[in-house]
């Protein structure tokens, strides 16, 4: 990660934020009309025939002769991007961005000849006339080009079973879920988008320490018909002013790239293993899906925002001391601002039961999951039943032994 001392850095106050993106970032902005080079498909090494990545092993699979071929990692490095050029960029491409976003991105297989159009979102996928394989040669124009990512580690075999797990432990669960869910043909791998960003926090704040001290206290009660005097020790607080400045450090705050998973399920399966990333290939991509950015590096940062003022919120609390602590007011100075585009892998099985749509997730690094289910009303209604006999045995015994 770059250098991020206040030396090397310009500090920037939040209320300067905006004048800043208008100013000279005096840094490289990031590529606004990005490209990601390479071939839409691979060749077998032993027979020709068109490779898929296969998850768990850094590896393209022949699924005709079996053949893995090797992914060549190059001498690029992971690294960080400027995160107020960007957003610079971005505000001044805003207008002719907008007139674009509706496009769709057509690519052409380089198998049988013929010409798809990706769904919105999708840069990656399989021709939908022959089943290739295929990466997108390139992503509209407004978007930031993702340079890194974090290879799939569980399996698609490894995926089924732990979904067929979570089916079958789902209490209440209607019978028949795991036939209709479908579970082999349900699972699908899918590359989703996330932001990374690291930003250094220099905070002036106001505020009051409470400390507790204890005084005592005689009061009167009524003992048995009759006033007795009681003493007690009851707690009271002394504020007092206090005032200081923090300093925060921040690496890797993980946002979500878009709104397609929900943000419990994103929660449910855990944070990314960001320290392993490496710098995006188009092979790790080829066979499964990528979806691009809903949510852009501008609006994703004020995401990271909020929860780094609430680290910055605990520092100046512990700063204060005392018992309590009161905040009255905070200045904070970003500055280091940079950030990552990556892709992290998911399985995901999309069903419906009863009309309803329902999902399930799991995360394709650590095989930790998460999702919904319907229930089933019959079995709900009979536990409750068994319940209730239970119970009026219960009572029944009860009250055969006080005879």
């Amino acid at each position: 990660m770059p250098d991020q001392s206040p030396k090397n850095r310009n500090p920037l106050p939040l209320s300067a934020m905006s004048d800043a993106l208008n100013g000279n970032a005096g840094a490289k902005p990031a590529d606004s009309n990005p490209t990601i080079t390479g071939a839409g498909t691979f060749p077998c090494k032993g027979c020709g025939g068109t490779l898929s990545f296969e998850p768990g092993t850094g590896s393209l699979k022949c699924p005709f002769c079996g053949v893995m071929n090797e992914i060549t990692q190059g001498s690029e490095q992971v690294q960080e991007e400027d995160l107020i050029a960007a957003m610079e960029v971005m505000d001044k491409a805003a207008s002719a961005a907008e007139a674009e976003a509706d496009d769709k991105l057509v690519v052409k297989c380089s198998a049988c000849g013929a010409e798809a159009t990706l769904l919105a979102n999708v840069t990656s996928g399989k021709c939908p006339f022959c089943g290739t394989p295929q990466v997108a040669a390139r992503y509209s124009r407004k978007l930031i080009q993702p340079k890194s990512l974090l290879p799939f580690v569980v399996t698609s075999q490894q995926g089924r079973t732990l979904f067929r797990t979570w089916l079958g432990a789902r209490w209440f669960a209607p019978s028949d879920l795991t036939k209709v869910a479908s579970v082999d043909d349900a699972l699908k791998g899918w590359y989703i988008p996330f932001w990374t960003y690291d930003s250094q926090i220099d905070t002036s704040y106001q505020g009051e320490r409470g400390d507790y001290y204890y005084e005592t206290v005689t009061r009167t009660v009524m003992v048995n018909g009759r006033p007795q005097t009681q003493t007690e020790q009851v707690r009271r607080t002394r504020w007092s002013s206090a005032s200081g400045r923090v300093h925060n450090s921040f690496d890797d705050v993980q946002v979500a790239g878009s709104t397609s998973i929900p943000k419990k399920d994103l929660q449910g399966i855990g944070e990314w293993d960001t320290e392993n990333l490496v710098p995006y290939r188009d092979e790790f991509v080829a066979g499964l899906q990528a979806e691009s950015y809903t949510v852009d590096v501008k609006t994703g940062f004020e995401t990271a925002k909020l929860f780094m003022l609430d680290g910055v919120r605990m520092t100046i609390r512990r700063d204060i001391g005392g018992d309590e602590q009161r905040i009255t007011s905070i200045s904070p100075r970003f500055y280091g601002l940079t950030f990552k585009h990556i892709l992290v892998p998911i399985w995901i099985a999309a069903y419906r039961y009863s009309g309803v749509s329902y999902r399930f997730v799991i995360n394709a690094r650590t095989g930790k999951v998460a999702g919904d289910r319907p229930y089933s009303a019959w079995k709900i209604t009979g536990f409750v039943v068994m319940l209730l006999v239970i119970g009026g045995i219960i009572a029944l015994i009860i009250a055969m032994n006080n005879r």
